[in-house]
């Protein structure tokens, strides 16, 4: 046998040994088995029970941990035995990582989060839950096996100190105003903050291609995400910038010259929990979103600005949150994504949206 053909073969051989080797975890972990959830039980009391059984419960999401502490103390102190591991994994990372580990039968994220672009990709990850029988509102579940449980609204933030009264922005137009140009406003690099104009009829793709061209004359500073467009409004580097009302909100409690803008409409901009196939304990992952879902964590969510917003505008009880407050008192109107198609469309929007900036790197 020649040492190419040999080598051949070895390479072959190991291969497979890899192979078999990581089937064998798989099995020994108990994550093989098939991609649907396996059984949950039929009612909350006898989820309870299990879910203590499974005794901790992975909980991946995009915020920053110290916003979730709370609500995740509260579910320790509620259900003694079972305890929260949080990670913080970005929402593009947390859909690789779950296609590589389920393709693995090796799962290890029991709560995930879904939205924006990321929503279309989580439908296949997605296991199967029936949420009404654990008592999730039937408005708060989203195709099927998503909860809806907190909403973070793109808005304008403008700094305070830069920018006079008599010059905030209203409308989408007043942000093509000259004197903004100049490196003066910073942007998502990503458009997502343009969703509006893909779920408004009334706005629409052509209208928002106009206004993107436009928009990138002003040359405006690009930031790959939302958070790095934020941070040079609250230093004062840029006058305003594309933000969420989380983000916003939080800055102007610590001292930050930041307000937000009345540019409007806007998009909801809502977030999911859903618990993917293969999830090492599935119980305590439908008991943590339930929970998550109800009252009395939303109360607590809210106070750091992440708790659910009627899906579209509604400002007759403004006072249920703190970031319906603040969308009320600017005077913003929101929509939200109604649908996976909707969701499906947005995906195919933000690129055309990005030519046009000439962000478009891929």
């Amino acid at each position: 046998m020649s040492h190419t053909v040999k080598s051949k073969v070895l390479r072959r051989r190991a291969a497979m040994a890899a192979a078999l080797a990581l089937l064998a975890t798989a099995a020994a972990t108990g994550c093989g088995a098939g991609d649907e959830q396996p059984g949950l039980p039929s009612s909350k009391a006898d989820l309870v029970k299990q879910a203590k059984e499974d005794g901790e419960v992975n909980w991946a999401s995009w915020n920053p941990e110290a916003q979730m502490q709370p609500a995740i103390d509260l579910f320790e102190k509620t259900y003694p035995g079972i305890k929260v591991k949080y990670t913080n994994v970005k929402a593009p990372d947390q859909v690789s990582q779950l296609r590589i580990e389920q393709a693995a039968k090796k799962v290890s994220i029991d709560v995930a989060n879904a939205g924006g672009l990321t929503m279309s990709p989580a439908v296949k990850l997605a296991g199967d839950v029936d949420w009404a029988k654990y008592g999730i509102e039937a408005d708060d579940i989203f195709a099927d096996n998503f909860v809806y449980v907190w909403a973070t609204p793109k808005v304008w933030a403008y700094n305070t100190d830069k920018v006079k009264p008599a010059d905030v922005p209203k409308t989408w137009d007043d942000l093509l105003d000259p004197k903004w140009s100049g490196g003066k406003i910073s942007a998502e690099s990503r458009a997502s903050f343009m969703s509006v104009w893909d779920l408004d009829d009334a706005m629409g793709e052509t209208k928002a291609l106009a206004w993107a061209k436009k928009f990138a004359t002003q040359d405006p500073h690009y930031a790959p995400n939302v958070t790095q467009a934020e941070a040079p409004v609250e230093s004062g580097e840029v006058s305003i910038g594309t933000s969420l009302a989380s983000l916003a909100l939080a800055a102007k409690d610590k001292g930050a010259p930041v307000a937000i803008a009345p540019v409007s409409p806007t998009s909801a901009s809502e977030s999911y929990l859903y618990v993917p196939k293969g999830a090492p304990h599935p119980a305590a992952a439908a008991l943590l979103t339930s929970f998550l879902s109800s009252d009395k964590a939303q109360k607590l969510l809210g106070e750091t600005y992440n708790s659910r917003i009627p899906v579209d505008t509604d400002c007759s009880d403004p006072s249920d949150t703190a970031v319906l407050q603040a969308l009320c008192d600017a005077n913003l109107k929101w929509h939200g994504t109604k649908s996976l198609e909707k969701y499906e469309t947005l995906s195919g929007f933000y690129p055309k949206v990005e030519k046009e900036f000439g962000t478009d790197v891929g």
